[in-house]
């Protein structure tokens, strides 16, 4: 059986006088934020947001400095992220290319890419968006049947992408899908840099059961990629796209989708006292204490340059457990009655989040799938 290791994380004095001034700033900027919009967290879109942060270093912030990053340390860019979360910060806009489309093309993509796109990232300019999901394969990514075929100069595209977040306001996207024709699972695949301006690229929304817009489908119909679109090496689109997965697995944002609500409920318990309740706020706490520790190891391991792919799996399902548990255990302890429009902020994001949670497992790969990496990863199957 394969060892498994969550190494014990860094601790810094530097990163929490960060901690310090990244809580003066959020205290500040989103003082007038009402707690529902505070729920949506990395699902609030907000560009301007995205572009204060970036001028405070607070995007890019482990990059070289010659693409616009900062050379600060991953505990640092954690601690940034806790407390982004925490205060349920508007990160959708460049939270994709900051957490893995710009990390995946400093690993992987040509100096060319790296000179022209980094940058832009780093000043907060240039959103992403994941081209992985197809209609047949979620979850499953070796399932992918979306073919790059080989012309003359580049490729010729053909195929959808589904659950495609934010595409809609993303500039680029990297493209997972075959290249191979004969190939079958993960073999024959490679990943493009795609310019979502390119001809024959349609977007069209999906709403979700709140009514939000925030997925798509996008559409590709005979769409030329030069092969300066190519990211690392054709064939190896397995290999990247696993450890861009390790990069959208294992953060915080795995189990503070939620914390809006247990802010709210510790809000509430100052006014109605209940030792149900407040047993419920300990265990709770508890899950949170611990999935930390296991999220910021996973961040240790990367920036120690390992690919811990078990160790992200493992935090990310544990925390869509949490997080699905989390609204129906607070709603039955606090006999609140969810609803969107409440003048009661409780039952506002307890309304916001319990139509968010059946999403939470599985966005960054289903419960099954997750179980089954696990599983493999540790020798059991």
């Amino acid at each position: 059986m394969t060892a498994l290791h969550f190494p014990t994380p860094e601790t810094s004095a530097a990163a929490e006088a960060l901690r310090a001034e990244v809580r003066d700033f959020l205290a500040e900027t989103l003082k007038d934020y009402p707690p529902h919009r505070r729920a949506e967290s990395w699902f609030g879109f907000d560009a301007d947001f995205s572009a204060r942060l970036a001028a405070r270093g607070w995007i890019a912030m482990t990059w070289p400095k010659r693409y616009g990053g900062h050379e600060r340390s991953a505990l640092e860019r954690y601690v940034v992220l806790e407390e982004l979360l925490a205060a349920g910060a508007p990160v959708a806009a460049h939270w994709i290319a900051d957490r893995q489309s710009g990390p995946s093309l400093l690993k992987f993509g040509t100096e060319a890419q790296k000179a022209e796109i980094l940058p832009k990232i780093a000043a907060g300019t240039c959103f992403f968006c994941i081209g992985m999901s197809e209609p047949d394969a979620g979850s499953d990514l070796a399932a992918v049947r979306m073919l790059a075929r080989k012309v003359e100069g580049g490729f010729t595209v053909n195929g959808t992408k589904l659950w495609t977040s934010f595409g809609h306001n993303a500039h680029y996207m990297i493209l997972f899908c075959r290249t191979d024709p004969a190939s079958q699972r993960q073999e024959g695949t490679s990943q493009f840099l795609v310019d979502l301006k390119t001809p024959g690229i349609s977007i069209k929304p999906i709403h979700d059961i709140a009514g939000k817009h925030h997925f798509n489908e996008v559409h590709f119909t005979d769409v030329f990629l030069p092969d300066a679109a190519l990211i690392g090496t054709l064939g190896n689109g397995w290999q990247q796209v696993t450890s861009e997965l390790a990069l959208e697995r294992s953060g915080p944002e795995r189990f503070l989708s939620s914390f809006e609500l247990l802010v709210q409920m510790v809000a509430w318990l100052q006014n109605h006292p209940s030792a149900q309740a407040e047993i419920l706020t300990g265990r709770l706490v508890a899950h949170l204490a611990v999935l930390r520790r296991l999220s910021r190891s996973v961040a240790t391991l990367l920036e120690q340059g390992e690919n811990p792919n078990i160790q992200a799996a493992i935090v990310k399902d544990l925390g869509a457990t949490l997080e699905q548990e989390m609204p129906e255990a607070i709603r039955h302890v606090l006999a609140l009655e969810p609803m969107v429009e409440s003048p009661d902020p409780a039952a506002a994001v307890l309304a916001h989040i319990i139509l968010n949670a059946p999403g939470f497992s599985l966005r960054g790969g289903t419960r099954e799938i997750l179980r089954g990496i696990i599983a493999r990863g540790l020798g059991l199957r």
